[in-house]
């Protein structure tokens, strides 16, 4: 065991630092510390907003745009993903905190700074065992009905901020006791998150919103989305968050009703140890894994499109030693877990950066505004960041995609509904486990199902034509079967029912069997022995068996599982049509040994 352990740290590929700034020439250095400035304007009401989110401090937002921002920057092979907290990964955390301690609770920041350190050393696990390929294993489909399913959670909790509306003291309206007798009969049962008791509740109170509040939240979210459309260079959401803020601070709203920031601490980040039970980090491991699973998954398709585009290449290895790097860095200096920025990374693309310098610009000018400016954060509004992050949060609903995947392929648009509605009922921790079982079962289906098919001479022979299994009677007693998977437990059974339909179900006699083994790159055992089942009725029944277009790693599965003995060695062609022309052949000679035998 020691050796196996000295031996993987032994090929580990270790990190290079400022992969992510090269290609950084001088003269590009005033265009790339403008969009740090522009970066800095998005962070910090974003983040700000989920941290809220979470149920987190404010500072802890602000604190993970700082040293975990500067330490992803210098170690990230990528040069545009941008690292920070979003909207699906702060409702991960919320979801998985919430076990532990209320929002509120300073047990929470706690709770929090141990989840990011454990989720830092899962990282730091897959990138020495390099388990980069795990991101392939969610499914477009899975992702879109997970993400879309966090959004429209998320969504619903800053609207609930906008309104502002204080909690019913008579328990609310009847279709609110109706849904909240519901929930509590299904609890009985099930666990469930009681979202849709929450939207109805949400509607339930919306006679009673505050109408400031509400103008605040719904003024922020419509100056983000007019300047994206109109200005989209200018960050929309620092000037609805400098124009709300100074709206409420001269007509003194927050004495009407509109909630304001409030003190936060000023200064650098410190150096926090998370003060927890130790047993309690394995109660936080379920959580932490599937918040690594879904940034792993969502960074690196953000990754690979920056790096397809630009044509650069990135190694994904070293990306998850970055995510764990800064993730350790938020545990160690009191911030929230940081992931991936989509729409950040899209902001710094379209202003024209080509590394990670901006990302190092603004985690210096953050911290300035935390050394000096702290004190002006205090009065900005909830229903303004509410609004700004609701805005935010709208790109995570795709619904087109959806629409894309109900009009081109619906059973992956059912796989999506499912992960969505798993989200809302179950909650996104347990969604993460249906993704994936759903992922599993998607693949062990397509691979149960592959593409088959019996292969006929074009009229001309100049190719072959593939046919239907049911529909590809032959006249000649030549039957030329394209298998298109590796042969295993999960197709094995169809392989055989294929197979004895050809040669038994048909009006012509069967003279040859010939097995296309162009795509079977793998047997297991339950396929060689099907394999081994299926050469035995063809020799029952005397039906030659021949092999065409059968690479070395086939012919090495047949050797192992002492197959070969039972085929004859002359039966393996290069090509169907050189498989064509030995059973051509071969009738002939028998025609003519019937012809010289005596009556």
């Amino acid at each position: 065991m020691g050796k196996n352990a000295s031996g993987v740290l032994a090929n580990l590929k270790w990190p290079r630092l400022f992969v992510g700034l090269q290609g950084v020439k001088l003269a590009d250095v005033p265009r790339e510390f403008s969009a740090g400035i522009t970066l800095a304007a998005l962070m910090i009401p974003l983040n700000i907003g989920y941290a809220q989110v979470a149920g987190l401090p404010p500072v802890a937002g602000l604190y993970a745009a700082i040293i975990p921002l500067a330490v992803f920057a210098l170690l990230a092979s990528s040069r545009h993903l941008v690292t920070s907290p979003d909207a699906s990964m702060a409702g991960l955390v919320g979801a998985a905190l919430v076990v532990f301690a209320a929002p509120g609770d300073p047990m929470r920041l706690q709770y929090a700074l141990a989840l990011a350190l454990i989720i830092g050393v899962l990282f730091f696990i897959f990138w020495i065992f390099r388990l980069a390929f795990l991101a392939n294993f969610l499914s477009r489909a899975v992702m879109t009905g997970f993400i879309t399913g966090l959004g429209i959670e998320v969504l619903t909790n800053q609207v609930r901020k906008i309104l502002a509306a204080p909690h019913a003291s008579d328990g609310g309206s009847a279709a609110l006791q109706a849904a909240q007798q519901l929930h509590d009969t299904m609890a009985t049962s099930m666990h469930t998150e009681g979202y849709f008791l929450e939207l109805v509740a949400l509607f339930d109170s919306i006679p009673n919103a505050n109408l400031w509040s509400v103008a605040i939240g719904v003024s922020a979210f419509l100056i983000v989305r007019l300047m994206k459309r109109y200005t989209p260079r200018i960050p929309g959401a620092l000037v609805a968050l400098v124009l709300l803020t100074v709206v409420v601070a001269y007509f003194d709203l927050s004495a009407k009703g509109v909630g304001v920031l409030g003190a936060m601490p000023s200064g650098a980040p410190t150096l926090t140890l998370p003060s927890i039970p130790l047993s309690d980090y394995l109660r936080l491991l379920p959580g932490a894994l599937a918040i690594v699973a879904i940034l792993l998954c969502e960074g690196l398709l953000v990754v690979r499109s920056y790096s397809s585009k630009y044509n650069y290449k990135v190694d994904g290895d070293q990306m998850l030693f970055a995510w764990g790097a800064a993730n350790v860095a938020a545990g160690f200096t009191g911030s929230l877990v940081t992931g991936n920025s989509p729409s950040r990374s899209a902001a710094m693309d379209a202003s024209g950066t080509r590394s990670q310098l901006p990302s190092l610009v603004a985690a210096g000018t953050i911290l300035v505004v935390m050394l000096f400016f702290t004190e002006t954060l205090a009065y900005l509004p909830n229903a303004a960041l509410a609004g700004i992050v609701a805005n935010a949060v709208l790109s995570l609903i795709e619904v087109h995609h959806l629409r894309v995947l109900w009009r081109m392929r619906r059973s992956e648009f059912w796989i999506a509904a499912v992960c969505l509605l798993s989200v809302l009922v179950l909650g996104p921790l347990k969604a993460v486990l249906i993704a994936f079982l759903l992922s599993t079962i998607d693949v062990i289906r397509r691979a149960s199902r592959p593409d088959t098919s019996v292969l006929l001479e074009a009229p001309d022979g100049s190719h072959f034509i593939p046919a239907d299994i049911g529909d590809a009677a032959s006249s000649s007693g030549l039957v030329i079967y394209h298998f298109g998977a590796p042969l295993y437990f999960a197709n094995s059974t169809l392989f055989f029912e294929q197979v004895e339909e050809m040669v038994i179900d048909t009006p012509t006699p069967v003279r040859w069997f010939v097995l296309d083994a162009a795509a079977i790159t793998d047997i297991d055992i339950t396929g060689g022995e099907v394999l081994k089942r299926l050469i035995g009725i063809l020799s029952d029944r005397k039906i030659t068996f021949a092999i065409s277009r059968a690479d070395r790693t086939f012919r090495s599965w047949l050797e192992k599982y002492e197959l070969m003995d039972l085929i004859d060695p002359l039966h393996f062609y290069p090509t169907n049509r050189h498989a064509t022309a030995a059973f051509r052949k071969d009738q002939e000679k028998a025609i003519v040994e019937s012809e010289e035998k005596p009556v």
